[in-house]
């Protein structure tokens, strides 16, 4: 029997139609999101190649419209590269801020349709409605009536898959993109999921796909008609029988609801290596002030702040320290990471600095969570003052509300 050939999305006959009655799983994905917000809060962007990421020598791009894709820019690829594809392209430095807000709307209305939701990063969620069809009707009704929704509350587009696993949802919603809707009905999985590459199998990167590719096998119905022994013995034992129950549509794992976050933090890369401690500090700073105030937003605090030091020569290190207490208060962040650099660079910047990085971890609710007061401590500190930062970011802009300290000298003067 000869392989079977990729079907091309134009000519596939999964589509918004199909029997949904045994797909209640579906896969949310906005459309090239970091870059959609911003076209949403300046519609004179709109049909114009937009590129959000690092707009330093050393930046990435995070996010492109599809008139960038068009150009062959992509997401991860250096900021620079997209520039040359695309030299007519806008390019905006990411606000995290503006996005985080439109996830937790997009999150909201799916909260809306079940409370079986399954964030897996700010712009894509896993959704189970098999309980919401009383109410809101089938899968694929739902799926039409959440894009509705996104579409018209929020100015934006999302793709959908609604198929019976969480794998088959999440290549479903794959082939939907841009701003489209698949499903994939229980009895056909094997049809739309034999076809496909072996790079759409969950674990597959580049490596392995070379790998299956010097067996013969390219695409997912090879890897299930494949001997197990031959793919245990090219993969290994746990690798191969997680390949072998995807390729035969078997995804046993549950949509989970809550995902708690294991650490919170923020990095940099600098534009150039850095041997000066000055700067290296202001940007251990301004990393705290990240996490403190993502920390507050989220409702969470922490017991243990680690720093990661990337070196000129790719070489990484990382340091933690376990606070006696938690907390979500930028400055004790700060003070504690700015402690660990010192500790390991007593006498200065001993290399050149290539990326710093600050998180804190051991996350708990914050309200759940007693604070015992130090000794002496006053009654109001550093934890009032970034309370009230918060509130007046909230209105004037976090640009507007920042440490004396991370003010550029003709600022401060």
């Amino acid at each position: 029997m000869g392989r079977s050939q990729v079907v091309p999305r134009g000519e596939s006959r999964f589509g918004p139609e199909g029997d949904d009655s045994g797909s209640p799983i579906l896969h949310v994905d906005m459309d090239a999101f970091y870059a959609s917000v911003e076209v949403h809060r300046d519609p004179s962007l709109k049909g114009r190649p937009v590129v959000v990421g690092g707009v330093g020598p050393r930046g990435v791009v995070s996010s492109a419209s599809y008139e960038a894709r068009e150009y062959g820019v992509r997401s991860a690829m250096p900021t620079g590269r997209a520039r040359a594809l695309c030299p007519a392209a806008v390019f905006i430095p990411p606000d995290f801020t503006a996005y985080t807000a439109a996830s937790r709307a997009v999150m909201g209305i799916f909260r809306d349709v079940t409370p079986l939701v399954e964030p897996l990063s700010l712009d894509e969620a896993f959704l189970d409605v098999g309980g919401a069809r009383r109410l809101l009707g089938p899968p694929a009704g739902i799926a039409r009536l959440i894009r509705s929704r996104v579409q018209g509350e929020l100015g934006l587009t999302c793709s959908v898959g609604v198929a019976p696993t969480k794998f088959v949802a999440k290549l479903g919603s794959t082939r939907a993109k841009p701003d489209g809707l698949v499903v994939v009905p229980s009895d056909q999985v094997l049809e739309f999921l034999h076809p496909l590459p072996v790079a759409a199998l969950w674990g597959v990167g580049e490596r392995a796909a070379e790998t299956l590719g010097r067996l013969g096998l390219r695409t997912v119905g090879d890897v299930a008609r494949a001997p197990v022994g031959m793919l245990r013995g090219a993969l290994g034992e746990a690798a191969s029988t997680h390949l072998h129950e995807l390729s035969w549509g078997r995804d046993p794992r549950r949509v989970t609801p809550e995902q708690v976050d294991k650490s919170v933090g923020a990095e940099v890369t600098f534009d150039t290596d850095v041997a000066d401690a000055a700067v290296i500090r202001r940007a251990l700073l301004s990393l705290s002030e990240k996490t403190g105030t993502r920390l507050r937003r989220s409702g969470q605090v922490g017991r243990t702040v680690s720093i990661k030091v990337r070196l000129a020569d790719f070489r990484t290190v990382n340091r933690s320290r376990t606070l006696p207490g938690p907390t979500d208060v930028a400055r004790e962040v700060f003070d504690t990471a700015w402690a660990l650099w010192e500790a390991l660079w007593p006498r200065g910047v001993g290399e050149r600095i290539r990326l710093v990085g600050v998180r804190v971890e051991g996350l708990a609710r914050a309200g759940a969570t007693p604070r015992q007061p130090t000794l002496g401590e006053p009654e109001h500190g550093w934890r009032e003052a970034e309370a009230a930062a918060d509130a007046a970011a909230a209105r004037f802009g976090r640009a507007m509300v920042r440490p004396a300290s991370l003010l550029r000298p003709a600022e401060g003067a």
